[in-house]
C-alpha cells in the first residue's frame, strides 16, 4: 500500500480501537504491533484515536506517549514502564460480582423497540447494575493524565453511551463535556451487569460498546485518507463455535454488523478502511469469556502467530482479510 495520500505526503490516518475486555486488549496490542511494522507507522501519530471500553485503555496509553511495543512488553512481563506494568497486573477478574437489583439502562429497551438503537443495545437495558470495582481503570487515568486532566495527544476520544438513551459521547472530542481522563476511561468501560454506570454532570454513562463496537463512524466527518479499525469483537463471515462459545458468536455477529456499517459509511465518504479482526484460530484460544485472565498469554501467542498475515492482507486490499 502506498504511504502517500492523493495530495502527496503522509496520509491522514485515524485509528478506531474496539471493545473486547481483557483478551481483546491483549489481542489488540499484538494486532497494532503488526500494523505498525507493516505500515512503517507509529500508531501514536494517528490524527484521531477513538477508543471504546478496552479500546479506551489503549487509546489513553497511546495518547500519553506510550508505545505499542511498551504495552506488548508489559503483556510479556518485560517492560520497564511501571505505569503500564502496574495496570496490566490489575485486571477485573474473570467473573463479575453479584449485581445489584437495579436496572440503570431500562431506557435502552424502548429505544431499541423504536429502532433508535439495535437489539444488542436494547438487551443491555435488561442487565442489572454492576458492582465491579473500576478503581484500576481510574488509577490508570490518574497516572496518565497531564496537568489538564487529559493526555497530551490532542485527538484522543473515549466513547461512552448515555444509560437512558444510548446516545454516544466521545469524551475528548470537540464539543463533548469536559471530564477527567479517569472518569472517561471508567465510563467507556462500564460494562452493563459488571461495572456500575459512571455519573458525570448528572447523567449516567455505560460502556460505549453497548451501542457501537468501535465507533469508527465518528471519524466520517473528518475526511481522513485512511481509518484503521482494530476490532477484537468483530469477525466478518462469522466463526464456528461449540458449547458456550456459541453465545459469544451471537454477540460477535451483532458487533460485526456494527463495524460493517461503520466501514460502509467511511468508504462512502471516500476514506480507505483497513480493518483487522480476529479469526477462528485466535477465537478458539480466547474462548467464550473475553474477561478470562488465565487465557491472556495464550491469546498473545495466538495473535502473534496468526494476526500478521491477516494484517498483511487487510493492508493490501483495504478490506477485511
Amino acid at each position: 500500500m502506498p504511504e502517500a495520500s492523493v495530495g502527496g505526503g503522509t496520509p491522514r490516518r485515524g485509528l478506531a480501537l474496539g471493545c473486547g475486555g481483557t483478551l481483546g486488549f491483549a489481542w489488540t496490542a499484538i494486532a497494532l504491533q503488526a500494523i505498525e511494522r507493516q505500515l512503517g507507522w507509529d500508531a501514536r501519530t494517528a490524527e484521531v484515536i477513538v477508543g471504546t471500553s478496552a479500546g479506551s485503555e489503549m487509546a489513553a496509553l497511546l495518547g500519553s506517549g506510550r508505545t505499542v511495543d511498551t504495552v506488548v512488553a508489559a503483556l510479556d512481563g518485560s517492560t520497564e514502564d511501571s505505569v503500564v506494568a502496574r495496570h496490566l497486573a490489575s485486571r477485573p477478574g474473570g467473573a463479575p460480582p453479584l449485581p445489584a437489583l437495579r436496572w440503570p439502562a431500562l431506557g435502552l429497551i424502548g429505544r431499541a423497540a423504536r429502532r433508535d438503537v439495535d437489539l444488542l443495545a436494547g438487551a443491555s437495558g435488561l442487565l442489572p447494575r454492576g458492582r465491579g470495582d473500576a478503581s484500576w481503570l481510574r488509577a490508570l487515568g490518574e497516572r496518565l493524565a497531564n496537568e489538564d486532566g487529559w493526555v497530551d495527544h490532542p485527538g484522543v476520544w473515549l466513547v461512552a453511551a448515555a444509560a437512558d438513551t444510548g446516545e454516544r459521547v466521545a469524551f475528548g472530542a470537540p464539543g463533548a463535556p469536559r471530564v477527567g481522563l479517569a472518569d472517561a476511561i471508567a465510563a467507556s468501560w462500564a460494562v452493563p451487569g459488571w461495572m456500575p454506570p459512571v455519573s458525570l454532570m448528572g447523567r449516567d454513562y455505560l460502556d460505549g460498546g453497548c451501542v457501537s463496537h468501535a465507533s469508527a463512524d465518528l471519524l466520517v466527518p473528518l475526511g481522513l485518507d485512511e481509518v484503521i479499525i482494530v476490532a477484537p469483537m468483530s469477525t466478518r463471515g462469522g466463526a464456528s463455535a461449540r458449547g458456550l462459545s456459541r453465545a459469544e458468536r451471537v454477540v460477535r455477529h451483532a458487533m460485526t454488523r456494527r463495524v460493517d456499517r461503520d466501514q460502509a459509511l467511511l468508504e462512502a465518504a471516500g476514506t480507505r478502511v483497513i480493518r483487522v479482526e480476529p479469526g477462528e484460530r485466535e477465537l478458539a484460544v480466547m474462548g467464550p469469556n473475553f474477561m478470562d485472565p488465565t487465557r491472556r498469554q495464550a491469546t498473545v501467542e495466538a495473535a502473534r502467530l496468526h494476526t500478521p498475515s491477516r494484517v498483511r492482507r487487510a493492508i493490501a486490499t483495504g478490506a477485511v482479510a
